[in-house]
């Protein structure tokens, strides 16, 4: 039945592409938060990127935070789905703990930096902030949508019969 609804496209549409990326909200003891500026754009994000096609989410996630911050981690659980309904870009999102290394910069990174909750409100937008912030409710996994810079609000049945 799967199969069978997967492939019940009719003719002519193209099948959408999506991108799966990783980040990890990185959280040391005294509860800071590790966070990079960007060196393509200059914007604080959470260190993370594409998930390649051969490794498990789990493993692209300390890989790249290892690529971006020089900081190796053990990855705890997921804490959020985000997707860019924009860029058609899927992140997973991880909490992690630090388990070695020291903070470097990289070609993708010009800062690396531990932040507080509330500077991580301040400094990124919030689409990314949201994703920190998430990791440290222990409510999730949440599960939301942006446009590359706005939140989307939630969209469900009972929501839109009332409008």
């Amino acid at each position: 039945m799967l199969l069978y609804m997967s492939n019940s496209a009719r003719e002519g549409q193209s099948t959408p592409l999506h991108s799966v990326s990783v980040a990890g909200v990185v959280v040391r003891e005294d509860g800071r938060l590790l966070a990079i500026r960007r060196a393509d754009n200059g914007t604080w994000e959470l260190p993370g990127g594409v998930l390649e096609l051969n490794e498990t989410p789990e493993t692209g996630v300390a890989r790249e935070v290892l690529e971006e911050t020089g900081i190796h981690v053990e990855v705890d659980e997921l804490t959020g789905v985000y997707k860019n309904t924009t860029r058609g870009i899927v992140a997973l999102v991880f909490r992690c703990k630090p388990s070695g290394g020291t903070e470097r910069t990289s070609t993708e990174s010009t800062a690396v930096e531990w932040l507080t909750p509330d500077e991580v409100s301040g400094r990124m937008a919030e689409v990314f902030a949201i994703r920190l912030l998430d990791a440290l409710d222990g409510n999730g996994p949440h599960v939301r949508s942006h446009d590359g810079k706005q939140l989307t609000p939630a969209q469900c049945p009972s929501n839109t019969a009332r409008k």
